[in-house]
């Protein structure tokens, strides 16, 4: 009976394959050190990249390594590609979404050109973080498929 009561907690996802670690172990103490907020990062096998909620676009920065979005409790997430892609200026990005769109973990916000990254010497690693929250996400290293269902 108390079940009823309960408050839902919205479902997060893998925003693309690869390695899931947490954001303690990036190589940047900008995200290591939670400067950005708690969450989680992702050492990309591929490079699609998809909306780890359902909810809407809330940003797209314009050198293309960020993208905010809002779940439908609102809190707000920011994903960001890679380590200084910000000097890339856009390069080695295609984003397929705009803001105000509405996406689900279904919705491919983005193709990634991993080797580019790489030839530019920028690091790859995706992170998900949560620039509001005060929690700490716990976070145990394993490989996850784009779309899985994450227990943070």
């Amino acid at each position: 009976m108390i079940s009823f009561f309960k408050k839902k907690i919205p479902k997060i996802f893998s925003p693309i394959a690869g390695r899931l670690t947490p954001l303690s172990e990036v190589n940047d103490p900008v995200f290591s050190e939670g400067m950005m907020g708690p969450g989680f990062a992702i050492e990309p096998e591929a490079g699609e990249l998809y909306s780890p909620i359902e909810g809407v676009v809330t940003s797209i920065f314009p050198t293309k390594h960020a993208i905010g979005l809002k779940r439908k409790d609102g809190k707000e997430l920011l994903i960001h590609i890679g380590i200084d892609t910000v000097e890339l200026n856009g390069e080695g990005f295609n984003i397929f979404v705009h803001e105000a769109e509405k996406v689900t973990p279904q919705t491919k916000l983005a193709e990634i050109d991993l080797a580019y990254l790489q030839q530019q010497g920028k690091g790859k690693t995706i992170m998900v973080l949560f620039p509001e929250d005060t929690q700490t996400y716990s976070v145990a290293e394993k490989v996850v498929a784009a779309g899985e269902e994450l227990s943070l």
